[in-house]
């Protein structure tokens, strides 16, 4: 019998748009809208905050004395290659009273020399909170039937405290069972619920961008190609989302796309749900629904990222040239 872990989504934030300048032709893509469990492994340590540590001579917080900040990722310890947590406890434990930790801030390579702090216990502490993984549900946007590729979330998978983007080294997709959806509550945003059976991969998870997670199928699944519609015919009006909201099953939900903003290289719209059995299912967009596809006159346009938390029948869009221009300049960094 297989084990099936129960899956929690995770909120992202907003962030700048940036400008790509690798341009996207039109393409003939699978509109998905498959919601799957992620699982992630970050490359090095992420700092998610900071601790204080009691010893013999007082307070102390040794990383946040050195200068280390929240957002920053470690790499290297005095050397050793830090890729997980049981890799900084390893090095902590041969280490003497500091080191040397190398560590990335916003794309640059930085060093500081951390003093560790020693508890009654004796064991050396840095004083830091780090992640190196992490679990959720999304929604798959589009599949290239030629290649396997796909594009999910059109957001980037953050740290929810920091804000700052995960650093992904892998990862691997699988088929989710929708099971409920936890209503908006006091200003929180909803959330679909579910499970995913361990060893039933549906895909892997190679790049981490702010325009979506990028990586490859198992296997291409069946269905019908949609034109994508470039940002310059992007207009307001009806349109439909696909995502899956109970069990396994996708489904089209009417919406409306009410302003399209072209600003900074990327193309974002404002929409609403309009469809009566989306709204009574799940009040409208929520956590886990990032990704959906929005197709127009039944071409693919973007897909779904963020729902306003004051209205959760609202939300954001990315457009899927924005998506494919990420992916673009993947492929051309490799």
């Amino acid at each position: 019998m297989q084990r099936r872990r129960i899956l929690c989504t995770w909120t992202a934030n907003l962030l700048a748009a940036v400008m790509l300048a690798v341009p996207a032709s039109a393409a003939e893509l699978i509109p998905m809208g498959q919601a799957v469990g992620i699982e992630a492994e970050t490359e090095g340590l992420l700092v998610t905050g900071f601790t204080e540590v009691e010893t013999p001579e007082g307070t102390v917080s040794p990383a946040q004395d050195a200068g280390m900040q929240v957002g920053d990722v470690i790499r290297l310890l005095d050397g050793k290659e830090i890729g997980c947590a049981e890799d900084l406890r390893a090095a902590l434990e041969g280490a003497g009273d500091q080191a040397v930790v190398r560590f990335d801030r916003g794309g640059l390579e930085k060093r500081c020399t951390v003093h560790f702090a020693f508890p009654e216990d004796g064991a050396a502490q840095m004083g830091v909170m780090l992640r190196d993984g992490v679990t959720g549900i999304g929604t798959v946007t589009y599949c290239d039937p030629e290649t396997g590729s796909y594009g999910a979330l059109g957001h980037g998978i953050n740290d929810e405290e920091s804000g700052a983007l995960l650093p992904i080294r892998s990862g691997t997709l699988t088929l989710a069972d929708i099971s409920g959806v936890k209503s908006p509550d006091d200003g929180a945003a909803g959330s679909l619920l579910g499970a995913f059976a361990d060893g039933e991969i549906f895909g892997d998870v190679e790049e981490n961008t702010v325009f979506g997670i990028f990586g490859n199928l198992t296997a291409a699944p069946e269905g019908q190609t949609a034109e994508t519609l470039s940002d310059e015919e992007i207009q307001p009006g009806p349109a439909v989302i696909r995502s899956t909201v109970s069990g396994g099953e996708v489904r089209e939900y009417d919406v409306s796309i009410d302003r399209v903003y072209r600003e900074n290289g990327c193309t974002r719209f404002l929409l609403t749900v309009t469809d009566a059995d989306l709204l009574s299912t799940a009040g409208g967009i929520v956590q886990g629904m990032s990704g959906s596809p929005i197709l127009q006159d039944g071409k693919l346009i973007g897909a779904v990222t963020h729902v306003l938390l004051e209205d959760s029948a609202k939300g954001y869009g990315v457009s899927i040239d924005t998506m494919l221009k990420a992916a673009a300049a993947l492929d051309n960094a490799a």
